[in-house]
Protein backbone atom coordinates (compact mmCIF):
# COMPACT_ATOMS: atom_id res chain seq x y z
CA UNK A 1 0.00 0.00 0.00
CA UNK A 2 1.63 3.53 -1.09
CA UNK A 3 1.84 6.49 1.45
CA UNK A 4 -1.39 7.97 -0.38
CA UNK A 5 -3.31 5.47 -0.33
CA UNK A 6 -2.98 4.70 3.31
CA UNK A 7 -3.54 8.37 4.30
CA UNK A 8 -6.85 8.45 1.92
CA UNK A 9 -7.84 5.32 3.71
CA UNK A 10 -7.42 6.94 6.88
CA UNK A 11 -9.30 10.01 5.83
CA UNK A 12 -12.29 7.81 4.62
CA UNK A 13 -12.21 5.83 7.49
CA UNK A 14 -12.11 9.04 10.22
CA UNK A 15 -15.06 10.42 8.14
CA UNK A 16 -16.75 7.34 8.57
CA UNK A 17 -16.07 7.49 12.19
CA UNK A 18 -17.58 10.74 12.49
CA UNK A 19 -20.82 10.00 10.56
CA UNK A 20 -21.45 7.40 12.97
CA UNK A 21 -20.46 9.56 15.87
CA UNK A 22 -23.33 11.64 14.77
CA UNK A 23 -25.82 9.21 13.59
CA UNK A 24 -25.34 8.35 17.56
CA UNK A 25 -25.63 11.00 19.46
CA UNK A 26 -29.25 11.56 17.23
CA UNK A 27 -29.93 8.53 18.30
CA UNK A 28 -29.12 9.40 21.97
CA UNK A 29 -31.00 12.49 21.96
CA UNK A 30 -34.21 10.13 20.58
CA UNK A 31 -33.81 7.38 22.99
CA UNK A 32 -33.59 10.00 26.08
CA UNK A 33 -36.61 11.92 24.82
CA UNK A 34 -38.47 8.42 24.53
CA UNK A 35 -37.04 7.63 28.56
CA UNK A 36 -38.27 10.54 29.82
CA UNK A 37 -42.30 10.17 28.18
CA UNK A 38 -41.97 6.53 28.98
CA UNK A 39 -39.17 5.46 31.75
CA UNK A 40 -38.98 1.43 30.25
CA UNK A 41 -36.68 -0.50 30.97
CA UNK A 42 -36.24 -1.16 27.22
CA UNK A 43 -35.39 2.05 26.82
CA UNK A 44 -33.05 2.64 29.52
CA UNK A 45 -30.92 -0.88 27.58
CA UNK A 46 -31.20 1.02 24.83
CA UNK A 47 -29.67 4.50 26.19
CA UNK A 48 -26.76 1.82 27.45
CA UNK A 49 -26.27 0.56 24.35
CA UNK A 50 -26.28 3.68 22.49
CA UNK A 51 -23.62 5.60 24.97
CA UNK A 52 -21.30 2.23 24.73
CA UNK A 53 -21.04 1.88 21.01
CA UNK A 54 -20.77 6.15 20.92
CA UNK A 55 -18.08 5.56 23.62
CA UNK A 56 -16.45 2.95 21.39
CA UNK A 57 -16.54 5.24 17.62
CA UNK A 58 -15.48 8.11 19.63
CA UNK A 59 -12.00 6.42 20.51
CA UNK A 60 -11.45 4.72 17.43
CA UNK A 61 -12.04 7.68 15.51
CA UNK A 62 -9.66 9.61 18.12
CA UNK A 63 -7.02 6.95 17.35
CA UNK A 64 -7.71 7.46 13.56
CA UNK A 65 -7.01 11.24 13.84
CA UNK A 66 -4.06 10.76 15.81
CA UNK A 67 -2.57 8.54 13.55
CA UNK A 68 -3.29 10.88 10.98
CA UNK A 69 -2.67 14.46 12.37
CA UNK A 70 0.63 13.18 14.81
CA UNK A 71 2.09 10.47 13.11
CA UNK A 72 5.24 9.13 15.23
CA UNK A 73 8.88 10.03 14.41
CA UNK A 74 10.37 7.61 11.66
CA UNK A 75 7.77 5.81 11.30
CA UNK A 76 7.39 3.28 7.88
CA UNK A 77 4.10 4.13 6.77
CA UNK A 78 2.68 1.12 7.14
CA UNK A 79 3.57 0.23 10.87
CA UNK A 80 1.29 3.53 11.11
CA UNK A 81 -1.83 3.00 8.48
CA UNK A 82 -1.81 -1.06 9.24
CA UNK A 83 -4.79 -0.74 11.35
CA UNK A 84 -6.84 1.62 8.58
CA UNK A 85 -8.34 -1.15 6.86
CA UNK A 86 -10.03 -3.45 9.33
CA UNK A 87 -11.35 0.15 11.03
CA UNK A 88 -12.56 1.19 7.50
CA UNK A 89 -14.78 -1.83 7.33
CA UNK A 90 -15.73 -1.91 10.53
CA UNK A 91 -16.71 2.05 10.21
CA UNK A 92 -18.67 0.73 7.22
CA UNK A 93 -21.01 -1.70 8.38
CA UNK A 94 -21.68 0.33 11.44
CA UNK A 95 -22.58 3.01 9.46
CA UNK A 96 -25.15 0.81 7.57
CA UNK A 97 -26.65 -0.67 10.59
CA UNK A 98 -26.71 2.76 12.20
CA UNK A 99 -28.26 4.76 9.19
CA UNK A 100 -31.05 1.80 9.05
CA UNK A 101 -31.59 1.90 13.22
CA UNK A 102 -31.94 5.93 12.29
CA UNK A 103 -34.12 5.79 9.94
CA UNK A 104 -36.23 2.98 12.05
CA UNK A 105 -35.94 4.86 15.36
CA UNK A 106 -37.35 8.36 13.28
CA UNK A 107 -40.33 7.41 12.01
Amino acid sequence: MSMINGIVLNYIALSLGIINVSLMMGLLYSYYRTYKAVKSGFTIGLLYFTCLILIQNIFVSLFLAIQLFFPGPNMDITEVHEPVKPLLFINMIQLVALSILYKITMK
